[in-house]
C-alpha cells in the first residue's frame, strides 16, 4: 500500500509530512536498551512503537536504514557488575540475549545494525575532541563537560528556558532530573574499580550521552531522517544529542524527533519499589500471548498514554484470538484457490484505502484496527459480498504494518467426510437439484459446519 505519511515532529510539535532527506533510503536511529536489567514493559512499549514507524514506512515504498544502539556501559551496569562480582563484559551478556529474545517474540524486526557503546569507543573520544576544538567543552577534574551557554540553541526540543539554564555547575550523572540543567559530562575522569579506555584527555569513559551522537552519524549520516524513542528521553538524553552533535558539525542533526509515551501500570509509573515493574516473562509465565502485549499497545496511540493492567491484557488476548478464529476458519472450498489472484474490489478496496490513511496520519493504528474489525463484521453479516480469498490477503496485508502473525494462522482442517458433502452438494447445485442440496446442507450444519453459498463458491466455517 502506498501512502503519504504525516509524522508529529517534536521539533515543532506539530504534525508533518514526511519526506526522506535521501532519494535510496530513510536513516533511523532509535535509542535502544541499557542491558543492566531485562527490558520492561515500557520499554517494549516504545520498541513497538518505533517498529510500527518502521513497518509503516517500508509499506510507503521507503528503503529504511535502522540502526539501534545497545549501551553496555553506564553507571546502573557498573554498579551492577560490581554487586554480582562480574565484569561489565560477562554481567550484560545474559541481559543483551533476553533483549534480543523479546524482540523476537514480539514480531520486532531486527534493525540494520545494533552498535555497542564499547565498540565505538574511538568515535566518542574523536568527537569530544572536536567539541572541545570548537569552544563548546571544558576540562575539569579530568573529565570533560558540554558547556550549555555556549550552544545558542540548547533546550529548542524540550523548550527549555534560558533562565532554566545552569552553565558551569556540571553534572556527571549519566540520567538527572527535568529540573536539573546543568553542563552535562562528555568523558568521566577515571574512577577506582571501574573500567576505563586512554583518551588525548585523560584515562576514563564515556558519559551516556555521547555514545548516540556518535554511532547515530557513523552508520546514518548527518543529518538523518529521523530520531526516535521515547517521551522520558527529549530531556536530557536527545536534547543532549542535538547539542553535541549540531555543536561538533555545525549543521542539523535529526530532521524528525519522534517519541512515544509513557506506559503506566494501574495508573502509576512503574517502578521497583511500587511492585508493578513487569517483563515480557511475567506475561508469559501467566500464560499471556506476547502478541497480546503487542495488540495492547497497538490498540492506544504512541503520543498517547497507556494505562496497562491485568484485565486490559485479557481484553487484547480475547481480541487476538478472535481474529486468529476468524482468519483460521476464513478459506473457501474450492479447487482453484492457489490460483487465485487477489484483485479487490471496489468493496474492499475502501477498506484498504481506510486502513493506509488511518496509518499514514500520525501512525493512527487505533484507527487502523478499527478499520480491520468493521470489514470483520461486515464480511460476518453479509459474506455473499466478498471474496473469502481477497478478505484473507488483504488482512495479511494489513499484517503487514500490524505485526500480529495473522500469516502464520493455518486455515481450520476440515473433516474429509465433510468435504466430501461440501462437493456432492456442488454438484447438486450445479443441476439445480436444490431439495438434495439443501438436504446435504443440513447434514453439515448438524456436524457442526456452516456452508455458505458465495459468488466464488462455496465457503464452510466450523460453528460455535
Amino acid at each position: 500500500m502506498t501512502m503519504q505519511i504525516k509524522l508529529y515532529n517534536t521539533l515543532t510539535r506539530k504534525k508533518e509530512i514526511f519526506r526522506p532527506l535521501r532519494n535510496d533510503r530513510v536513516g533511523l536511529y532509535t535509542c535502544g536498551p541499557t542491558v543492566y536489567n531485562y527490558a520492561h514493559l515500557g520499554n517494549l512499549r516504545t520498541y513497538i512503537f518505533e517498529d510500527v514507524l518502521r513497518r509503516t514506512l517500508e509499506c510507503a515504498g521507503h528503503k529504511v536504514r535502522h540502526v539501534m544502539n545497545i549501551t553496555d556501559v553506564e553507571d546502573k551496569i557498573i554498579r551492577g557488575a560490581q554487586k554480582a562480582g562480574k565484569t561489565i563484559f560477562e554481567f550484560v551478556k545474559p541481559y543483551e540475549r533476553a533483549f534480543y529474545e523479546d524482540l523476537k517474540k514480539l514480531a520486532i524486526r531486527p534493525a540494520w545494525k545494533y552498535p555497542k557503546a564499547i565498540q565505538h569507543i574511538k568515535a566518542m573520544t574523536g568527537l569530544i575532541r572536536t567539541l572541545l576544538k570548537n569552544g563548546l567543552a571544558y576540562q575539569t577534574g579530568g573529565s570533560v563537560y558540554f558547556d550549555i551557554s555556549k550552544f545558542k540553541k540548547y533546550g529548542r526540543l524540550s523548550r527549555l528556558k534560558p533562565r532554566q539554564l545552569k552553565s558551569g555547575a556540571g553534572v556527571a550523572a549519566d540520567e538527572y532530573s527535568k529540573d536539573d540543567v546543568r553542563d552535562f559530562v562528555l568523558w568521566k575522569a577515571k574512577s577506582p574499580g571501574e573500567p576505563s579506555w586512554p583518551a588525548p584527555f585523560g584515562a576514563g569513559r564515556p558519559g551516556w550521552h555521547i555514545e548516540c551522537s556518535a554511532m547515530s552519524v557513523k552508520y546514518l549520516g548527518q543529518p538523518f531522517d529521523i530520531h526516535a524513542g521515547g517521551v522520558d528521553l527529549i530531556f536530557p538524553h536527545h536534547e543532549n544529542e542535538i547539542a553535541q552533535s549540531e555543536g561538533a558539525a555545525g549543521k542539523r542533526f535529526a530532521r524528525f524527533f519522534a517519541e512515544g509515551e509513557h506506559l503506566l501500570v494501574n495508573k502509576e509509573r512503574m517502578a521497583k519499589s511500587l511492585g508493578n515493574f513487569f517483563t515480557l516473562r511475567d506475561i508469559e509465565k501467566r500464560g499471556y500471548n506476547p502478541l497480546a502485549f503487542r495488540y495492547l499497545q497497538l490498540s492506544a496511540h504512541y503520543r498517547s498514554k497507556l494505562n496497562f493492567t491485568w484485565d486490559s491484557l485479557t481484553a487484547a488476548q480475547n481480541s487476538l484470538e478472535r481474529l486468529y478464529a476468524f482468519i483460521r476458519d476464513l478459506h473457501p472450498h474450492r479447487r482453484n484457490d492457489a490460483s487465485l489472484v487477489p484483485t479487490f474490489g471496489t468493496k474492499l478496496a475502501s477498506f484498504k484505502k481506510r486502513f493506509g490513511d488511518a496509518t499514514a496520519d500520525d501512525l493512527d493504528i487505533p484507527g487502523a484496527l478499527a478499520v480491520l474489525w468493521n470489514l470483520i463484521r461486515s464480511y460476518n453479516k453479509k459474506p455473499e459480498q466478498f471474496n473469502p480469498v481477497e478478505v484473507r490477503e488483504l488482512l495479511l496485508e494489513f499484517d503487514i504494518i500490524l505485526g500480529l502473525g495473522l500469516k502464520i494462522i493455518k486455515p481450520a482442517r476440515i473433516p474429509a467426510r465433510i468435504l466430501r458433502l461440501i462437493q456432492k452438494r456442488q454438484e447438486y447445485r450445479q443441476k439445480q437439484e436444490w431439495r438434495k442440496a439443501d438436504d446435504l446442507r443440513h447434514q453439515i450444519e448438524k456436524s457442526g459446519y456452516a456452508v455458505r453459498d458465495l459468488p466464488s463458491g462455496q465457503s464452510v466455517t466450523r460453528t460455535p
